[in-house]
């Protein structure tokens, strides 16, 4: 007789609130459904929608809390360094040498890198890239940054390179530690990201808690030094052409790192949070609602105008956008 079917941890009780609508020509075509939470500046929750203490997979929102891992191994990063161990990159040219920099600086070789070979997440520098006769390389991935910082504090505690993504390795265990610490409580389960790396689920409570935790934290503390570093360097941490390089250029003080799968969080330096993840994955919905969350968090700022914008084309004008429905 087959073994019945494990439920899905995140497997919600009732129906998640749509989040953004897809409206085009006046129609609405379209919905995004998901959830979301605020917490006020003193840690507690202002708003909730739909499932905030089911555990979700905040993929590359986790980054923050695995560049902090490396620096509590004790390696020593800083600056544009750091900043690109918690990056998505977007594989402009200036990310790509950056990481072959670190690579030398710390005796390593690209193919000692584990994440996949891909080309630059920007769309923009990805048809540069290849009409220059470039091809897909591991260090052009979005995660080589963080891969780059893995590969180096494993080489400066004498801990295996080959096998650093395993989940049982010291360095992961050490990160596993930094996550359930900055949420606040248990990893509920443990996955691969998409570069290969472990990845921890957590609630977006948690998530949202970590975040707040990080701009909060003592100077000179390890998660203290990584979000001063993505803040002062916020190009490293996305690219030229993302909005969490323009949220944490416009809005001083925040923290900011989408993630795929449609994740998003973000922490402002007197302790309001957010964050939220959109079920079915639609990136396109992530500048909308992370608009409408900071509106209702009190942000004002152009910026936010600017990454609330998601048009929508019909013949080459635009004819709607998406928008968010809460």
């Amino acid at each position: 007789m087959p073994t019945p079917a494990q439920p899905a941890l995140s497997a919600p009780s009732s129906v998640p609130p749509v989040l953004a609508e897809v409206v085009r020509s006046g129609f609405v075509e379209g919905r995004h459904r998901g959830s979301l939470v605020l917490l006020a500046a003193d840690g507690s929750v202002e708003l909730a929608l739909g499932e905030v203490r089911a555990p979700v997979f905040p993929r590359s929102s986790n980054k923050p809390m695995q560049a902090a891992g490396v620096l509590r191994a004790g390696l020593e990063l800083a600056g544009e360094r750091l900043a690109l161990a918690a990056a998505s990159h977007s594989g402009e040219a200036f990310h790509r040498e950056l990481v072959r920099r670190m690579l030398s600086e710390h005796d390593l070789s690209a193919d000692r890198l584990q994440c996949p070979p891909d080309l630059p997440l920007d769309p923009a520098e990805a048809e540069a890239y290849l009409a220059s006769g470039a091809v897909r390389e591991r260090i052009t991935m979005n995660c080589s940054g963080k891969h780059t910082a893995m590969l180096a504090a494993c080489a400066l505690r004498g801990w295996p390179l080959d096998s650093y993504l395993d989940p049982g390795h010291p360095l992961q265990q050490l990160i596993h530690s930094v996550v359930e610490e900055a949420a606040g409580e248990p990893v509920a389960a443990v996955g691969t990201d998409g570069c290969g790396a472990p990845l921890m689920a957590i609630s977006l409570v948690g998530l949202a808690r970590a975040f707040r935790s990080f701009v909060l934290a003592a100077p000179g503390t390890a998660e203290r030094r990584v979000a001063d570093a993505m803040r002062a360097h916020p190009e490293y941490v996305a690219g030229t052409r993302r909005p969490d390089t323009w949220l944490m250029r416009e809005i001083p003080g925040a923290l900011s790192k989408m993630g795929a799968e449609a994740v998003q969080a973000v922490a402002l330096p007197d302790g309001r949070a957010l964050a939220f993840k959109v079920d079915d994955g639609g990136t396109r919905t992530l500048g909308p609602v992370l608009a409408r969350a900071l509106t209702l968090l009190g942000v004002e700022a152009p910026v936010v105008t600017r990454i609330g914008r998601a048009p929508l084309l019909g013949g080459g004008r635009e004819v709607g956008g998406v928008r968010a429905a809460f």
